[in-house]
């Protein structure tokens, strides 16, 4: 077994890269606040510090234990997930927390799929390290832990057409037809519609492969934005978080780009899972095939999963298009066999808004450490990530709003790229342009490859590595190559900014 390659004292500097370099999109004033440079449609890099729990900024909760258990002979499934149960009815106290069910230090075999389905329950081990919690996976391939509430998110009253002619990425507020029956506070989708048009300007119209069509994204669908009504004036809407897309009406009319406010009944929070190991037996099998994978949390807000070691095995966290403001922190992925298959499994599958990955690592090769799936919004923040192969590639159908921030992204070549922001074309079932308003900032790879989609922008900034380029797609931009900038984290400097030093401490940094 490779030696994983780990450092996470309580407070760690922001980067160890030597910034020195200043970008030109964005960068320090005068009043050392930082600026952001626009283009001349307005679109600009986001405000990515609303990533995370809470958004951003807050530390995770010490949950108080409710009950707790040692390991038995055997399966171990049903006497956990009885105790989760136990716990799930529970009161939630003011701060909307049952408890927690704590695992004393043990071996545990699990045979099944464990579940939480209630807001304010976390499963908790006694430590990822040898003398703590390790949970051995047994029996037939499957998923250690569910952490999943119900149901969908639930239109209330109609929507209101945003009136704008153009609404620039990265910024916060734009102008509706009408505002009646709309609140400060409210939770609203902002709906960008996939329209023919939209889908011929991006060059997504004419995939083919093996004499087949290949569908990017589906005509008449929408791609739906998560967010909260921070102030009404007039007709115009401020929301509590920026927008990582553009909206153009001469490619979204007709229907046009609206919004509509919801409810989540089922969505559940204040959930995770912590300190402990999870160990399956070794398996290079297809990804179309049964696994033993780790976690998938969905229709969840502000949950999180932290201090957690995994070995062996594949698609080992994901996080569902109906998750929001969800912290992975300390999650750190062992592989000893190196998969090879044609398709390789994603360690971290990310869907959602609000997603924060911090000071996680991959080691080992044949998957792809980081993958971002259909119609992602973002903001999604990477920082300080390590993986032995590959890196960041966020896998299809137009994710937008991705931060990767610093990180070493070992050994990539120029066919598997540290960072892969690209035009994916026909892999796949014709993936295409995987994103759009990405940005790497700091990060070190051997190789980086940055394309420039149609009416977007991606960004490489203070990155060290040698560009990848491919024939008759554009480049996206490359801003003071091989010479890092300051500051060395933007994540941490826009949620300083916004919140102040203690927000910056609370996550483990200063």
């Amino acid at each position: 077994m490779k030696p994983v390659r780990w450092i996470a004292p309580l407070l760690m500097a922001a980067s160890t890269l030597p910034a020195q370099g200043t970008s030109r999109w964005v960068y320090f004033g005068r009043d050392h606040r930082l600026q952001y440079r626009a283009d001349a449609q307005g679109n600009r890099i986001m405000d990515f510090s609303f990533a995370g729990y809470q958004g951003g900024g807050v530390p995770l909760p010490a949950t108080p234990v409710a009950k707790t258990l040692s390991a038995v002979g055997g399966d171990n499934t049903s006497a956990i997930q009885a105790a989760i149960d136990e716990v799930s009815g529970r009161a939630p106290d003011a701060r909307g927390l049952r408890g927690a069910v704590l695992l004393r230090p043990g071996s545990y075999e699990v045979a099944g799929t464990l579940t939480i389905g209630a807001s304010g329950v976390v499963l908790r081990g006694s430590g990822s390290g040898d003398r703590g919690t390790t949970i051995k996976l047994t029996g037939p391939p499957h998923r250690f832990l569910d952490i999943r509430g119900s149901g969908a998110w639930e239109a209330v009253g109609n929507s209101t057409p945003i009136t704008d002619a153009y609404v620039p990425a990265g910024i916060d507020s734009f102008q509706v037809e009408r505002t009646a029956g709309l609140r400060v506070g409210d939770t609203v989708l902002v709906r960008r519609p996939v329209t023919e048009a939209w889908i011929h300007f991006m060059g997504m119209d004419t995939l083919v492969r093996d004499g087949k069509e290949q569908t990017w994204i589906k005509a008449g669908s929408f791609i739906r934005t998560d967010r909260a009504i921070q102030s009404i004036s007039g007709n115009r809407i401020r929301l509590d978080v920026p927008l990582s897309d553009s909206f153009d009406s001469k490619f979204l009319n007709p229907p046009g780009p609206t919004l509509i406010k919801y409810t989540f009944p089922g969505r559940i929070a204040e959930v995770g899972v912590e300190s402990l190991r999870v160990v399956a037996p070794g398996q290079d099998a297809p990804i179309t095939e049964a696994q033993y994978t780790v976690l998938r949390m969905d229709a969840v807000i502000d949950g999180w999963a932290k201090d957690t070691v995994v070995q062996e095995t594949q698609n080992s966290i994901t996080v569902g298009a109906a998750a929001k403001r969800v912290t992975l922190d300390g999650i750190r992925i062992i592989h000893t066999l190196t998969h090879s298959g044609a398709a390789a499994p994603a360690d971290f599958s990310l869907s959602g808004t609000q997603i924060f990955v911090n000071r996680c690592s991959v080691t080992g090769e044949g998957t792809w450490p980081v993958v971002t799936q259909a119609t992602v919004t973002g903001p999604i923040v990477v920082l300080n990530f390590s993986s032995d192969a590959r890196g960041v590639a966020p896998h299809q159908r137009w994710a937008t709003g991705l931060l990767v921030d610093g990180g070493n992204l070992a050994h990539s070549t120029e066919r598997t790229p540290g960072i892969a922001f690209s035009n994916r074309k026909t892999a796949g079932s014709g993936h295409g342009w995987d994103i759009g308003w990405g940005v790497a900032w700091n990060v070190t790879s051997p190789y980086l490859l940055v394309e420039q989609p149609p009416g977007s922008m991606n960004w490489c900034i203070g990155c060290s590595g040698r560009p990848v380029t491919t024939s008759g797609i554009p480049s996206g931009i490359f801003d003071s190559p091989d010479v890092p900038v300051t500051p060395s984290s933007l994540y941490l400097e826009q949620l300083r900014e916004r919140l102040g030093d203690q927000a910056v401490r609370n996550i483990g940094y200063r």
